[in-house]
């Protein structure tokens, strides 16, 4: 019985609202990511947009001193997850059972080579639901990627206060 005791929660206290200085900070940081990769797949015809950029966005905005929003972690897991993705995709197969087998597989493989960026996670599924091809790699994934962290390298830098990033590789 008392592994369902542990559903209630520890009752920790909820974390403190930013403030509105705060929340404008980063509601402004994180338009400028999003209208970059926006901006430049229109003018260039390009893909470079991913769903996981979005949640990629959220942690290099609000959670920047994360290990999650460290470049290796950004760059490498985002890497790491479609890579896994395409092998799976073009060397299983694109059935139900390969895409979970690559969705594991990726997430294992950042822990193993530390770059877990929770966001990469689902790599794998957008790559088999778009049945991508390897230049996916390229395009969106390593340029989309490299695009946000340099974004976040600019802005997060800007309170005196702040040092982003905390590490590199």
């Amino acid at each position: 019985m008392s592994y369902f005791k542990k559903f209630k929660g520890l009752s920790a206290a909820v974390p403190p609202a930013p403030s509105l200085r705060q929340v404008g900070f980063i509601w402004l940081g994180a338009f400028l990511a999003a209208t970059v990769l926006a901006y430049l797949a229109f003018i260039s015809k390009q893909p470079l947009i991913l769903g996981s950029f979005g949640a990629s966005i959220f942690i290099l905005f609000i959670l920047p001193d994360s290990p999650f929003a460290q470049p290796r972690n950004v760059i490498g897991g985002h890497i790491v997850s479609s890579l896994v993705g395409l092998t799976f995709l073009h060397f299983v197969g694109p059935d139900w059972w390969s895409m979970a087998l690559a969705l594991a597989t990726a997430l294992s493989l950042m822990q193993l080579l530390k770059v877990p960026h929770p966001p990469a996670g689902s790599n794998p599924f957008i790559v088999f639901l778009a049945a991508a091809n390897w230049e996916f790699l390229l395009m969106p994934t390593l340029v989309g990627a490299i695009l946000l962290v340099i974004v976040a390298l600019f802005y997060n830098n800007i309170p005196k206060d702040k040092t982003y990033p905390k590490y590199w590789w």
